[in-house]
């Protein structure tokens, strides 16, 4: 097999995986450092690196509309959708059940990118889509889970969904031409600005320096921030917009099999019934896609 070939069907498996293990991070780091403090730290080394990426290599300077369209994406993706996500799971949400609301990417994804990107949504994505929600509905069906949560937790859960929506979208529609290393960090230089205005004025900024904290922190640092991301980032270039959020469906069962592994989450037959059912709406969303010409 080609080694393209083999890149373009690995790509949504390695994407899911990585993606996945942001949740399992955040759970492994927020019981020694509060949600915006961790991201704002991640995100000061995250800059540091793809700053020394970019001299490196060369990046093309982003001229001045590419600087806010970056900024803007950054603000979404990682700001809205990162923050949510980690004050939920710091409310309580199990790292698990964080992962259903973002989940639901697809649908929202969907109603945008047809009625307001003309990206025509086959009848048979629509069913994948459908049958990926009752997916999710299953891998995290539990309702004692579900209640372990604030309602602020669940409240920055859904607002991670639309952060990472839109976002994806926004950057879609507006920053395929950015040089990635140039893009991406000005994205995190502009989240960073943010959590640390939020860091400052919500919270205590006290850190408990552990193995568990230093390990979560360097992984969420090089293998998210910088592999996920970016390999994101180019399934978005290469992919519509729905197909692409399709993978999203995956995210909540495999998140959940990694907190019951590492955390003892519950993780029962109707969950695993769930994972099946997620795999084939994700595997018919792609199948049904329109071809691009």
């Amino acid at each position: 097999m080609p080694l393209s070939r083999f890149a373009v069907i690995a790509a949504p498996v390695i994407f899911v995986l990585l993606w996945s293990t942001g949740f399992i991070g955040a759970r492994y780091g927020l019981p020694y450092i509060e949600p915006m403090t961790f991201l704002g730290l991640r995100m000061v080394f995250v800059v540091a690196i793809l700053g020394a990426i970019a001299v490196i290599g060369g990046a093309r300077m982003l001229t001045g509309p590419e600087i806010g369209h970056s900024l803007v994406v950054g603000a979404m993706v990682h700001w809205l959708y990162l923050g949510g996500v980690f004050i939920a799971i710091s409310q309580g949400v199990p790292a698990g059940v964080s992962a259903l609301i973002p989940g639901l990417q697809p649908i929202l994804t969907s109603t945008i990118a047809n009625r307001f990107m003309g990206e025509a949504v086959t009848r048979l994505q629509w069913a994948g889509l459908a049958l990926g929600l009752v997916g999710v509905a299953l891998v995290l069906h539990d309702r004692s889970l579900v209640m372990s949560g604030t309602l602020f937790g669940w409240i920055c859960n859904v607002i991670s969904l639309f952060g990472i929506t839109l976002g994806a979208l926004y950057q879609k529609r507006y920053c395929g031409n950015i040089d990635w290393r140039a893009g991406n960090l000005m994205q995190y230089a502009g989240a960073a600005v943010l959590f640390g205005i939020a860091a400052f004025a919500f919270e205590t900024r006290v850190i408990h320096w552990t193995g568990e904290l230093v390990f979560a922190l360097a992984w969420l640092i090089l293998v998210l921030s910088i592999g996920a991301v970016g390999l994101m980032y180019w399934l978005i270039r290469r992919s519509a917009s729905t197909g692409f959020a399709s993978l999203f469906y995956l995210v909540p069962a495999v998140t959940a099999l990694m907190a019951y592994i590492l955390f003892g989450e519950k993780l029962d037959a109707i969950s695993i019934a769930g994972m099946v059912v997620c795999a084939a709406g994700v595997v018919l969303v792609n199948r049904a896609a329109p071809k691009k010409t």
